[in-house]
Order: structure tokens, then C-alpha cells, then sequence
């Protein structure tokens, strides 16, 4: 038999349980995720952001709370969603994109903001210099805009005879398709090609994009660094197959599926690196004291097969230069 005394004193333990669950999860900090894409196609990224995260001590769900809010594709509601992670008492945003991250910004001058972006930060207004960011920002720049002049170099390198090169580009990432056309215009009066823009905000619109290529005989595809397009990845490349147009595209994963050549830096390791930012920050760091990490490896890589498909000879100064060349 239990005593009466001994048996409140359980029930009240039994009750404080509960409670005290509540009281711990309740402590846990709170990190915002801004996107401008869709949660399920980023998939793999969010993941990495994740692992970030879990490499420096924090694990989702046990000791960090992650707020998700998602964009999918309608840009105009970036500054709004941003405002909602706000009213969530977050410690630090985390915002993947030149637009998310401008909206993060502009929602608030003093909770922490960790971006990776593919512009110049400094040019986007987001931190005062890399070395000394100041304010409540830092991050990762991961290239993928300023790359542009290079890629249309190694395209041009890869198909010598090409003229006309069209450029796909998201117009409703206005931060980057409007930096990409500009320098694949310039980088395009400097070698003498013509360049064709075909834009594209869905899937549908990347066939009728397609569509235009096609009747303009267009000689070449230049696609723009965006989430959405790698996202959509299988599409462009079976799309380019089909119609037998050379493309090069922003990262690896194209060329692993069958696209014709990448150039660019791991949009992979750049979230990763924003979630070990991330936890640094969640550990007492300020931004003001993170300079800006700016990504130094950049891969080249070939699909040989699609090439030989294409009936394109690749010079053996490409194949020297690759950091891959799938067979």
C-alpha cells in the first residue's frame, strides 16, 4: 500500500513532467529558415543547412527549434514572411538568396541574419565589407551570379561556332536574373555573340521558354543560378537533350544527370555553411565579429557522354581543366 503522503508526492512528480518538458523545449532556441522556393525541391539543401547545424552541437528538435517559411516562388511575399519570423522570437534568421536576404534586412536592425547570397554582399547593401561586416549581418557568398562571364567563357570554349546563346533566367529573382543578364551581355559583346533571354517562373514556362529556343535557333543555353532551376533540374536537362542544344548550368548535380557542363561552387557546402554560422552565433559570436566566408573551390565539370551525343569534340584544354569529366 501506498502511503497517502507518498502518493500526492508521485502524482504531483507525474504532473510536473509535462511541464517541465514544455519548460525545456521552450528554452530552446528559435532559428527562421527564409526562402524564396518551394521546401520540398530544396530538399537536400535544407539538409545541409541542417547538418550545419548538427556538426557545431545543435540538433532540431532536441536543443534548436527551426521555424520554416517558404516563398515558393511568389517573391513579393519575401518582406512579409520575413515580419512573421519576427513575431516568432527568433534568434537568428537564416536567409538563402539575394532577395531573402535584402527582406531579412530590411525587417529588422537587430536580431542576427546569416545569408548566403550569390552577389557581392557589400553591392547588395547587406554588410559594410567582408572582412568587418558590422551591423547584424554575415554570411557566405557563394559566387553563383558573379560567376556568369566565366561560364559564357567555358560554353563558348565548348562550342566555338556557337553566335547565339540563350539565357534562362527567373524573372521573378529580379536580384539575380537582372545581375546575370547584365553580365552575360557584356560578356557577350566582348566575345561577339548574340544573347537571347527566355524567362521562366514555372514549370510551364520552361517548356514554352523551350519552345522559343527552339524556332529562334538559338546555338547554345546559358542557365541562370537559381534554386528554381536546379530544382527543376531533370526538366532542363531532358529539355536540352531533346532539342540537342550544348548548356552549361550552375552546379554539379546537372552534369550527374546528364547536362552537358557545370561551373560553379557547392550551393550544398554554402547552406551548410550558413547552419555552422548559424550555431556560432546561437553560441554568443556576433555578426559584426563573422567576416563574410566567400567560397573558393569552383568545379568544372563535363559530361563526356552527352558531349559525344551532341557530337561536340571537348578541347583537351577543357578536359585538363575539368575537376570532373563523367564518362
Amino acid at each position: 500500500m501506498i502511503k497517502r503522503r507518498e502518493f500526492i508526492t508521485l502524482l504531483s512528480g507525474a504532473a510536473a513532467w509535462p511541464l517541465a518538458a514544455r519548460a525545456q523545449q521552450a528554452a530552446m532556441p528559435v532559428v527562421g529558415y527564409l526562402s524564396a522556393h518551394l521546401p520540398g525541391p530544396s530538399a537536400p539543401l535544407t539538409g545541409a543547412f541542417r547538418q550545419g547545424l548538427k556538426d557545431s552541437g545543435y540538433v532540431e528538435g532536441e536543443n534548436v527549434t527551426i521555424i520554416y517559411r517558404w516563398a515558393e516562388g511568389q517573391w513579393d511575399r519575401l518582406p512579409a514572411l520575413a515580419t512573421e519570423l519576427l513575431h516568432q522570437r527568433v534568434a537568428v534568421i537564416a536567409a538563402f538568396g539575394n532577395s531573402p536576404a535584402v527582406a531579412a534586412k530590411a525587417a529588422t536592425t537587430t536580431i542576427p541574419i546569416v545569408f548566403s547570397v550569390g552577389d557581392d554582399p557589400v553591392r547588395l547593401g547587406l554588410v559594410a565589407s567582408l572582412a568587418q561586416p558590422g551591423g547584424n549581418l554575415t554570411g557566405i557568398n557563394n559566387f553563383a551570379t558573379e560567376l556568369a562571364a566565366k561560364r559564357l567563357e567555358l560554353l563558348r570554349e565548348m562550342v566555338p561556332a556557337a553566335t547565339r546563346v540563350a539565357v534562362l533566367v527567373s524573372p521573378s529573382n529580379a536580384a539575380t536574373s537582372e545581375s546575370t543578364v547584365r553580365d552575360t551581355a557584356a560578356g557577350a559583346r566582348a566575345m561577339g555573340l548574340q544573347v537571347q533571354v527566355l524567362n521562366a517562373d514555372t514549370s510551364r514556362e520552361i517548356d514554352v521558354a523551350f519552345t522559343t529556343l527552339a524556332r529562334e535557333r538559338s546555338d547554345a543555353l546559358f542557365v541562370d543560378p537559381n534554386p528554381f532551376f536546379l530544382s527543376r533540374r531533370v526538366q532542363l536537362v531532358n529539355l536540352a537533350s531533346h532539342l540537342a542544344v550544348p548548356a552549361i548550368y550552375f552546379d554539379r548535380a546537372f552534369a550527374e544527370i546528364g547536362g552537358l557542363m557545370s561551373y560553379g561552387t557547392s550551393l550544398t557546402d554554402a547552406y551548410r555553411q550558413v547552419g555552422v554560422y548559424t550555431a556560432r552565433i546561437l553560441k554568443g559570436t556576433k555578426p559584426a565579429d563573422l567576416p563574410v566566408v566567400q567560397s573558393s573551390k569552383f568545379e568544372l565539370v563535363i559530361n563526356h557522354q552527352t558531349a559525344r551525343m551532341l557530337g561536340l569534340t571537348v578541347p583537351p584544354t577543357l578536359i585538363a581543366a575539368a575537376d570532373e569529366v563523367i564518362e
